[in-house]
């Protein structure tokens, strides 16, 4: 694998590192909304370019089923499970593009290192996030079970843009902006309202950075990684974000 596909993927991993300090300073806002507001603030920097549209329709369809999906499934998995357990069981999403990649990419098999790396990188998940300690209950099934669609769903994009015949990097803003609208959507339609509440000015300043970092420029560099690089080594590295945003909390 290039050195320029593992540069692009580790550079996405140090700014997913600083998606759970920032969303901190926003937990007063609905997450629709958080998630809505940011993935339009980084559509507004690329996707309103018209390069950025000129797709197939097929690719479109795929970036926002991706990118809207996931982040729908995700918080929404928030009102029915602990947060821990919702999100360990997101974190299959890089094991699931190591064992999904022979299914969606001709050529690449699987290997024993393949597999044991996922999985070493799962218990790391786990050992971080959990410290150990993990508490399933079937009453929450339905948060467990939302939580790993969205893993499903990101493993499946990530894979897909791969396979999918070329497209600009650009179009990747044009999958945020339209990703952007359908979340502010689906928060009106949850609080049956089309009113915003009230944002401070440090609270856009943290939405600011987020949308042009961790839910933006991130999934440009993730799609540059995907792209050129193995899925099989870059799932088992992705492992190594619950390690870098909690050094992140820390420090």
């Amino acid at each position: 694998m290039s050195r320029l596909a593992i540069g692009f993927a580790l550079f996405t991993i140090g700014l997913w590192s600083f998606l759970a300090f920032l969303g901190d300073r926003l937990n007063r806002l609905h997450p629709l909304l958080l998630v809505g507001l940011a993935l339009c603030i980084s559509g507004l920097l690329t996707g309103l370019r018209p390069s950025a549209w000129k797709v197939k329709p097929v690719v479109l369809f795929t970036g926002i089923g991706g990118i809207f999906g996931y982040h729908f499934l995700y918080f929404s998995a928030f009102h029915y499970a602990p947060a821990l357990e919702a999100n360990l069981m997101n974190y299959l999403w890089p094991l699931l593009i190591v064992l999904l990649s022979p299914l969606i990419l001709p050529g690449y098999r699987l290997h024993l290192n393949h597999v044991a790396g996922a999985l070493l990188g799962l218990v790391g998940a786990f050992l971080i996030l959990g410290g150990g300690r993990l508490q399933p209950d079937m009453e929450h099934l339905n948060g467990y079970l939302l939580a790993g669609f969205a893993a499903l769903v990101w493993a499946v994009y990530s894979l897909r843009t791969k396979r999918l015949q070329p497209f600009p990097n650009a179009a990747v803003g044009a999958f945020c902006l339209a990703s952007g609208v359908l979340s502010l959507c689906a928060y009106w339609i949850d609080v049956g309202t089309v009113f915003f509440p009230y944002i401070s000015p440090s609270e856009w300043l943290s939405l600011l950075l987020i949308g042009s970092g961790p839910m933006g420029l991130a999934f440009f560099t993730w799609d540059a990684a995907m792209k050129r690089g193995d899925p099989r080594i870059i799932g088992s590295l992705a492992y190594l974000t619950p390690l870098t945003s909690t050094a992140v909390l820390v420090i």
